[in-house]
């Protein structure tokens, strides 16, 4: 069945290393690790040592015709399966996928640099959550009878769309893959992955452990750059369905390409987001708050990270003190070391663009800038992409920290005074995805919710995206929801009307 040897076992594997090796140079498409076509691998690169660790496959246009072809000719067995038993295949990939937690945590702690203990294992597990979530929705894929004459039964049925093309992101891949592929497979359609350069590892793995379940060419994942790979995936005429992840500039790209073919795009395109603290939160849980809000131990590579804060100038500098203190503390070093709390930046790139941000901030007359953390002493970690958090005050509105998204482990706060001059603030942002509000007086926040400009505001809380939970911006922010059964309803399968003349 297979075109190369079978280079993983079924049992997990928990050295990283081994394990990038074996997955080195393949796609897997249609039911088998295939390499590309042109043969051409690029590097996966360790962003704490800066050693490469594997080759992934460079994937073109004809590796995309393959994978969609598979996935088109698999498509239409998968769809006359009942919804139900496609839901039970689904949730036993999320079993699978619970019993490879740690390997998985491992590998994409390898090859994105993100820490093992507070973000990797965290990851792949909520991975497994949102595949068993949606295998029990199977059932749920419902029509409607509609009243239009007594002579005729008029109903509506969902059908499935057909090849979904899915796009993911490097800094949680795992999880938005799992956001996009487990309602598109309940729904009865097909999926094609194209993984991001910087993290094609593990999302391998878990499409190798999902086709030990799943019929051949359902679920299929291919490794490559965007204009040679990603750019085919959305082209082929046998996509029928478009979901992305990424920055605005792409996602509209993505969406113009989407919209020569007339078929329908879910884009979710990062965030600006807002943190807005009265003075009479609960500080401590405020404080706690704020740091996970951050997204620090992610080093700020989250579109829902609190990167503008407002804190009500009654205890802003308190606030401020604290909050660097909490951040100092926190250990920086070997993504795989489980004493480390925050590893690195994924790759040069962005942590060129980073540092350009902080350097900007520090240049500005009145700004301060308070760098927290150590950086790791560990020789071996001397060519690591490491950057101490940097938290800004004294900042104008109009400043690029402020405007636009850095991902980077930066975040700017201000002092505030009045609840509507704080509120127009914060919806002074082209981005519209996430909002949080911290306050003892739930008639200010539910008031104030209800007014800020974004798809998801939490109250006294700052989770990451959980399933059954609808997610999906404003504004630039993007277009459509994930993580809910209205996701899998609205964006993986049309409604159609069917009627009978009874007369």
């Amino acid at each position: 069945m297979l075109d190369t040897p079978h280079p993983t076992p079924a049992a997990p594997l928990t050295d990283p290393f081994a394990l990038a090796k074996a997955l080195s140079g393949l796609h897997f498409i249609g039911g088998r690790y295939v390499p590309a076509r042109s043969g051409k691998t690029f590097a996966v690169v360790n962003p704490a040592t800066g050693q490469e660790v594997a080759r992934a496959a460079e994937g073109d246009a004809a590796d995309v015709d393959a994978a969609v072809t598979d996935a088109a000719r698999a498509q239409k067995e998968w769809a006359r399966m009942p919804a139900r038993k496609r839901g039970a295949l689904v949730g036993a990939c999320a079993a699978l996928l619970k019993e490879h937690q740690d390997e998985l945590g491992r590998l994409i702690a390898l090859e994105t640099g993100k820490a093992l203990r507070t973000e990797s294992r965290v990851e792949a597990g909520v991975v497994a959550d949102v595949f068993e979530f949606f295998g029990g929705l199977g059932g749920e894929l419902k029509g409607e009878t509609v009243p239009f004459a007594p002579d005729v039964l008029s109903v509506t049925v969902r059908e499935p769309l057909g090849v979904v093309g899915a796009i993911i992101p490097w800094n949680v891949p795992m999880l938005l893959m799992a956001l996009k592929v487990a309602p598109a497979l309940v729904a009865g359609n097909t999926v094609v992955v194209k993984s991001a350069e910087e993290a094609p590892l593990a999302v391998l793995r878990i499409c190798e452990l999902m086709n030990r379940i799943l019929p051949p060419g359902c679920f299929n994942i291919l490794s490559g750059f965007g204009p040679d790979c990603g750019a085919p995936l959305v082209s082929h005429p046998k996509v029928r369905k478009v979901t992305f992840t990424g920055s605005v500039e792409t996602g509209k790209i993505v969406s113009r390409a989407a919209a020569e073919k007339l078929i329908p795009v879910t884009l979710e395109l990062g965030g600006k987001s807002p943190m807005i603290v009265f003075a009479d939160c609960d500080f401590e849980k405020t404080l706690s708050g704020a740091l996970t809000s951050m997204r620090f131990t992610r080093q700020g590579q989250s579109c829902t990270a609190a990167s503008r804060i407002y804190v009500e100038r009654p205890i802003f500098k308190r606030f401020v003190d604290e909050m660097a203190k909490r951040v100092d503390a926190m250990v920086m070093g070997d993504p795989l070391d489980e004493k480390t709390d925050i590893g690195t930046i994924v790759s040069e790139g962005q942590l060129e663009k980073v540092r350009g941000f902080i350097e900007e901030g520090k240049a500005t007359p009145g700004a301060e800038a308070r760098a927290c953390s150590a950086m790791p002493t560990d020789p071996a970690l001397k060519k690591g992409l490491f950057i101490q958090p940097h938290i800004f005050t004294g900042l104008s509105k109009d400043s690029r920290l402020v405007r636009e998204e850095i991902f980077g482990p930066v975040t700017v706060i201000f002092p505030f005074d009045d609840a509507e001059a704080v509120l127009e603030e914060a919806n002074d942002s082209e981005y519209g995805l996430a909002a949080s509000l911290w306050t003892n007086n739930l008639k200010v926040g539910l008031t104030l919710a209800h007014r800020l400009e974004a798809g998801l505001v939490q109250i006294n809380q700052n989770l990451v995206v959980q399933a059954n939970l609808s997610y999906g911006g404003v504004k630039s922010s993007g277009l459509g929801k994930e993580a809910s059964l209205e996701a899998m309803l609205e964006h993986f399968t049309h409604k159609k009307t069917i009627m009978v003349n009874m007369a």
